[in-house]
């Protein structure tokens, strides 16, 4: 029986794993895809079970980007569908600050194709790892609309003239030279990527949970600051994980070189 959720979602181990479940359309960011992850962000951040997550795709690629069809027919509205499009950014923005600002570490696993908000989904994601045939653009260029929102998060992924690369010559890149870029962790074989992503997940998983909330919130903080209140910011932060019940139980097995305790998330 087909399953006609847009995102399929499995628990296993305190690892959520989320699928892009549209196949037919390349898993594109449509409204009802938007709304869909966007809900299913809002629920992770509140489950305590989860401690990392994978994001992956069904079919045979990662995702096209926006529902170019569906924006299309809007120019039919009053005002050639202006109000639309810039509530469709906003509410692509949000949902992609979501995965930024989720407590848990978001993995994305990607093949096939990963193509302007699709690109820009897989910079949001806090790791990626992708199969060795995949593909990366911010291909909008060559449709006459520059990736202007994907590039945000590209930008914050890549260096200057790599980003500006990409953004302006709109080529598919493949897996291994986006990751010589920094856009992805690691590259491996198709047949290996699933397990890829779970390791990497479960050794996630397997950190103090309020270790690692603590430390994804700070990274994304400090890194638009200047360096020294980067660096007051930081200690403030450390001073704080330090009072944590994991931190005083972890580092005193530690010290004692006994076992690690069973983490409270505390």
């Amino acid at each position: 029986m087909q399953n006609d959720d847009l995102i399929l979602r499995t628990d296993t181990d305190g690892v959520a794993v989320l699928t892009l479940n549209a196949p037919k359309s390349i898993n594109a960011l449509s409204e009802a895809m938007l709304h869909d992850l966007s809900g299913t962000f809002d629920k992770i951040a509140e489950d305590r079970s989860v401690k990392a997550v994978i994001l992956r795709s069904g079919g045979n690629h990662f995702c096209a980007g926006h529902n170019l069809k569906e924006m299309s027919a809007r120019r039919a509205d009053a005002d050639g569908g202006f109000q639309y499009f810039q509530d469709l950014f906003a509410t692509c923005s949000a949902m992609m600050l979501r995965v930024v600002r989720l407590p848990q570490p978001v993995i994305a696993e990607v093949k096939g194709i990963a193509t302007a908000a699709g690109c820009q989904l897989v910079a949001s994601c806090d790791l990626a790892v992708a199969a060795d045939d995949a593909t990366f653009a911010t291909s909008g260029v060559n449709i006459g609309l520059f990736c202007s929102t994907p590039m945000v998060a590209l930008s914050r992924n890549v260096p200057r003239k790599l980003a500006m690369e990409m953004l302006l010559l709109g080529e598919f890149l493949p897996a291994a030279r986006v990751a010589e870029m920094g856009l992805v962790n690691r590259v491996v074989p198709l047949a290996e990527l699933e397990a890829a992503t779970t390791e990497m997940a479960r050794i996630i998983a397997d950190k103090s949970p309020s270790a690692v909330k603590i430390g994804k919130r700070a990274y994304y903080e400090q890194v638009e600051m200047p360096l020294e209140e980067a660096y007051a910011f930081a200690g403030r932060t450390m001073a704080e994980n330090m009072m944590a019940k994991d931190a005083e139980a972890g580092i005193g097995a530690f010290t004692r070189k006994e076992p690690m305790p069973e983490w409270t998330g505390e």
